[in-house]
């Protein structure tokens, strides 16, 4: 049988061939051509046209789709050398202008570098570094840095729903080794976890007063809107914070983030395309909101294990305009031009075009134009650390 154009008029058209198909009935697809009988089955006009496209081999995608806004990003090594900005909200959006954290600094060290989110806007980073010296101060050996963003941000090819416009990191629980760490160790070593996947409660063999030190001395800078933490975690603080705990209602529970804490800052200066979040409740948050945390309901298995994730769907068309351009956007010579010493931010140039001299894009702006709070370098005032006190006893 020949599949010519005529069958598909016949088959596309609305009134003559989507009817039922009677049993056994000899059925003409081509006008004046031989009949061809279909044993047994009755043909819908929805059956008949999946058949009939997918005998042309259509029925498995579209024609056009457009490709995932996850593997664009991702397929970024670079940022932009242009002035930082964020486009979107936290789960939905991209950022441009963007600057590295080191490899390694004095008080830090950045865990799994083949990700290459090691990316931020320059206020994250700057607060970063600065978090990573105060929290020295205070007691804790250094920081091991987790995800903050790919380099243009965007949505993630696997792990994170948010993180997409550099104004999220993620922070390990897991003290700094006393070395500096290899390549291959940063990329296999475990992290701590800090709840007991049963109970969802703290291991207390586990958790010490530099813990909750550095949660506070995070939670103390004011571009710190919110810090999620396991609910496990946040019932310890709950159960043992004395003295001023207003520093409490921006530890959030949630779900994971038990071997990590994620900090997230707020929409920055510069940004008037950045969508900002509701702000927290005015109290410590200890109360029935963190009590629901531990019934049955939030560890109910997911209905529908097997639903495609957002970041999975999303196209370019889901997230903001702009984000066409901060792909197109020229990137900086290298990423050790778009790092982050501390001091100014570092002046990102655009690589050359060929045959061409290389030509400065637009810079992120000097230090002074970052919170006084982010400054890496401002003097680090004393914070006690509060001491835990037993957990009262299963009623």
């Amino acid at each position: 049988m020949r599949w010519g154009s005529g069958f598909m008029k016949t088959a596309m058209r609305p009134s003559c061939c989507f009817g039922a198909i009677p049993k056994g009935k000899r059925y003409a697809l081509f006008p004046g051509k031989p009949l061809h009988t279909f044993p047994g089955i009755a043909l819908g006009k929805k059956s008949l046209l999946a058949a009939v496209l997918g005998l042309l081999g259509l029925a498995a995608q579209p024609a056009l789709s457009e490709e995932r806004a996850k593997d664009l990003f991702g397929a970024e090594k670079l940022p932009t050398a242009t002035a930082p900005q964020s486009f979107g909200f936290y789960s939905k959006g991209c950022f441009a202008g963007g600057v590295a954290i080191p490899m390694d600094g004095p008080t830090w060290q950045v865990m799994r570098p083949s990700r290459n989110r090691r990316w931020g806007h320059p206020a994250m980073i700057a607060l970063i570094e600065k978090l990573s010296r105060d929290a020295d101060a205070d007691g804790w050996p250094g920081l091991l840095i987790g995800d903050i963003s790919q380099p243009r941000g965007g949505p993630m090819m696997t792990g994170h729903a948010s993180h997409q416009i550099g104004l999220d990191a993620d922070i390990w629980l897991t003290p700094m080794p006393d070395r500096t760490m290899t390549r291959a160790q940063r990329e296999s070593m475990s992290a701590t976890l800090m709840v007991d996947e049963k109970t969802h409660l703290v291991k207390d063999a586990l958790w010490t007063p530099q813990h909750t030190a550095l949660l506070k001395r995070a939670a103390s800078y004011p571009e710190v809107e919110r810090i999620l933490v396991n609910p496990g975690i946040k019932k310890k603080l709950c159960d043992t914070v004395k003295g001023d705990r207003s520093w409490l209602r921006k530890i959030r529970p949630f779900w994971g983030h038990d071997y990590h804490f994620h900090m997230r800052i707020g929409c920055q200066r510069g940004s008037p395309d950045c969508k900002g979040q509701e702000a927290t409740p005015d109290d410590d948050g200890c109360g029935k909101p963190l009590a629901w945390w531990f019934t049955q309901e939030p560890w109910r298995p997911n209905k529908n294990p097997d639903a495609p994730k957002a970041r999975d769907l999303m196209t370019m068309a889901n997230l903001p305009k702009e984000c066409r351009a901060v792909l197109d956007a020229p990137g900086p010579a290298s990423a050790e031009a778009a790092t982050y010493h501390g001091g100014a931010v570092p002046v990102a140039v655009a690589a050359p075009e060929p045959e061409a001299s290389p030509q400065p894009a637009t810079t992120a702006s000097g230090g002074g134009d970052l919170p006084s709070a982010a400054n890496a370098f401002a003097a680090t005032p004393r914070m006690g650390a509060p001491v835990p006190r037993p957990r009262p006893p299963a009623k």
